[in-house]
C-alpha cells in the first residue's frame, strides 16, 4: 500500500470516503511524519496534533453516520501562521506578536474546518510575510527539504510562505494555506516543487490574516498538484461580508471543470520578461512550456506588457507603505509584547516594543513606508507608484483583449542557498521580478512544476489569467503538469 504521507488532497479525500483508510490514521501518519521532520526543516512554529485527530474523528464519525462528507473531509493541513486560528497561538513569525492566542477564528480557516480539514499545526514564514527566503523568521530560518546535487548545503525554500512550501514538499503535509502579497505563494512553490495559485484579489476572505499591505494580500492554496489545488481553493474562497475587498460571487467549480485541453486558447508570451543574462535553466524551461502548451493546442502569441520593468520599484513602494500603516496598530498598549522600561512614558514604550518586537526587514520596510507616506514625498513616490500600478493594469487589460492566458517563469533563478543573499537586501527582492506585476493587478496566478535545473533543484512556471478566470488558469496548469510528468521529490536526508 501506499504511504499515506505520498497522498495527496484528493487521494485521501476519496480514499476516506471510500473506506480504504480512516482520517484518524491520516492524521496519525502525518503527525509522525512531522515529529521526525521538525528538528531538522523548522517548517512549524506550533505543531497541534491533537487538533488533527480530533477533526479526523469527526471525520470518521460523519462516514459512519452517513452523514454527507466535505470538500476537504479527513484531509489535515498545515496553516500558515499568519491566520488567526481561534484558541491557537498565531504569531506572523514575530516576536511582537509571541504568545498571542486569538479569541476568533479568520474566514479562510474557519472555510476548511467546515468543509472536513484538519489542523496539522502552524506554519513558520517570514516574519509579517516580509521576505522571499524564510531567513526573517523570528523562530528561525524554515529550511527546504531540496539539496543541491552533491552538496549539503542548506537551501532557501522561498518566503513567504516558506514552511507551507517545505512542508507539502517534504510530505509532511498533503497541502497547507499561503498568503500572496507580491509572489509568497508562487515563489516559495517554484521553489521547492509543487504548485500553489494565488486567486483573483477578492476571492478568497482577508478577515483574520495579520495584514501586511491589505491591497495586495491575498490567501491561496499550496499542494502537490493542480487538482488538489482547485479542491483547496473551491473550500477557501466566497464572499464574506466582513471584509469589504471580498468579491460577491458565487465559487466556481473549479475541479469539476478542470481540462487540460486548450484548443481554441492562445496563450500570451511576454516579451519583457526576457530579460539580458536570463539564467539559462529558467529559459530552457520557459521555451519548454510554450512547447507543451503548444501540444495541448494552444495558440502561442507574443504580447508586451511595456511597463513591466516599474513594476517591482512601484510594488516596493506600496507594499512598505501600506504595512507602515497596518503594523502601526503593533504598539504595547493593546495585544501582544509590551517593553516598558522603568520610568519610561507612551512614546518610550513605543519605541522599546517596537525595537524588541520587530525584526530588521519589518523595521527596514516600515521605514521606507513612513518616508514615501510623509508629507514632501507622498506625491513624488506613493502617488506615483499607484500611477504606474493603473498602467501595469492596463497592460493586462491589453493583452488580455488576444489572450487567455499569460505563461511566464515564476521566478528568476532555482532556490539559492541559505545566507547567499541575507546580505543584499536588493538582489532579494529581485527575486519577486517576475511574480509582482500580477500581485498588483489582482490577477489570478499559478506556479507549477517545469522540471529541475542543472544543480537538481526545481523550476518553476507561471499562468497569468483574467480577472476572475481561475479555471482558466487551473486548465493551463493541467496541461503543463501533464507533459512536464513532474516526479521529482527531495530525497530523504531529515
Amino acid at each position: 500500500m501506499t504511504e499515506l504521507t505520498d497522498l495527496g488532497v484528493a487521494a485521501i479525500r476519496d480514499g476516506v470516503a471510500g473506506g480504504d483508510f480512516t482520517a484518524g490514521e491520516v492524521a496519525s501518519a502525518f503527525n509522525a511524519a512531522i515529529a521526525a521532520a521538525q528538528e531538522a526543516l523548522n517548517a512549524f512554529i506550533l505543531t497541534t496534533p491533537e487538533a488533527a485527530l480530533e477533526a479526523a474523528a469527526r471525520v470518521d464519525a460523519d462516514r459512519a453516520g452517513g452523514k454527507p462528507l466535505g470538500k476537504m473531509a479527513g484531509v489535515p493541513i498545515g496553516m500558515k501562521d499568519l491566520f488567526a486560528t481561534k484558541g491557537t497561538a498565531t504569531t506572523a513569525a514575530s516576536h511582537i506578536l509571541e504568545g498571542f492566542v486569538p479569541p476568533y477564528e479568520s474566514t479562510v480557516s474557519q472555510k476548511l474546518w467546515d468543509a472536513g480539514a484538519g489542523m496539522l499545526g502552524k506554519l513558520n514564514l517570514d516574519q509579517f510575510a516580509m521576505g522571499s527566503s524564510n531567513e526573517t523568521s523570528a523562530f528561525g530560518n524554515v529550511i527546504s527539504p531540496w539539496r543541491r546535487n552533491g552538496d549539503t548545503a542548506p537551501i532557501a525554500p522561498g518566503g513567504s510562505s516558506g514552511g507551507s512550501s517545505a512542508a507539502v514538499s517534504a510530505r509532511l503535509a498533503p497541502a497547507a494555506t499561503g498568503t500572496d502579497t507580491g509572489g509568497s505563494i508562487r515563489q516559495p512553490a517554484a521553489f521547492t516543487g509543487i504548485s500553489g495559485i494565488k486567486p483573483t484579489y477578492g476571492r478568497c476572505s482577508r478577515w483574520g490574516i495579520v495584514a501586511f499591505a491589505s491591497s495586495l494580500d491575498q490567501a491561496g492554496p499550496m499542494a502537490r498538484d493542480v487538482r488538489d489545488c482547485a479542491i483547496m481553493l473551491e473550500a477557501m474562497a466566497g464572499f464574506d461580508a466582513k471584509d469589504s475587498t471580498s468579491l460577491d460571487l458565487p465559487v466556481p467549480a473549479w475541479e469539476t471543470a478542470l481540462s487540460g485541453d486548450l484548443r481554441g486558447k492562445k496563450v500570451g508570451i511576454p516579451r519583457e520578461y526576457r530579460m539580458d543574462g536570463m539564467d539559462a535553466d529558467v529559459a530552457h524551461s520557459w521555451d519548454q512550456g510554450i512547447a507543451w502548451l503548444k501540444d495541448a493546442g494552444a495558440e502561442i502569441v507574443d504580447i508586451t506588457l511595456p511597463h513591466t520593468k516599474y513594476a517591482l520599484p512601484a510594488y516596493y513602494i506600496i507594499a512598505p507603505a501600506e504595512a507602515s500603516s497596518n503594523l502601526a496598530r503593533y504598539d504595547g498598549v493593546r495585544f501582544g509584547l509590551r517593553d516598558l522600561p522603568e520610568g519610561a512614558g507612551l512614546q518610550d514604550m513605543y519605541a522599546a516594543t517596537r525595537a524588541a518586537g520587530f525584526g530588521a526587514e519589518v523595521k527596514r520596510r516600515i521605514l521606507i513606508g513612513t518616508y514615501v507616506l510623509s508629507a514632501g514625498f507622498y506625491d513624488a513616490y506613493y502617488t506615483q507608484a499607484q500611477k504606474v500600478r493603473t498602467l501595469i493594469s492596463r497592460d493586462f487589460n491589453a493583452a488580455f483583449q488576444t489572450v487567455d492566458v499569460i505563461l511566464a517563469p515564476t521566478a528568476p533563478t532555482a532556490a539559492f542557498g541559505l545566507g547567499e543573499m541575507v546580505s543584499d537586501p536588493l538582489a532579494m527582492y529581485l527575486n519577486d521580478v517576475f511574480a509582482v506585476p500580477a500581485s498588483l493587478a489582482g490577477l489570478p496566478a499559478m506556479s507549477v512544476p517545469a522540471g529541475l535545473g542543472r544543480e537538481g533543484l526545481p523550476l518553476g512556471l507561471q499562468l497569468i489569467g483574467r480577472p476572475f478566470d481561475e479555471q482558466g488558469v487551473l486548465n493551463a496548469g493541467l496541461a503543463i503538469e501533464a507533459r512536464a510528468g513532474f516526479t521529482a521529490r527531495p530525497a530523504k536526508w531529515w
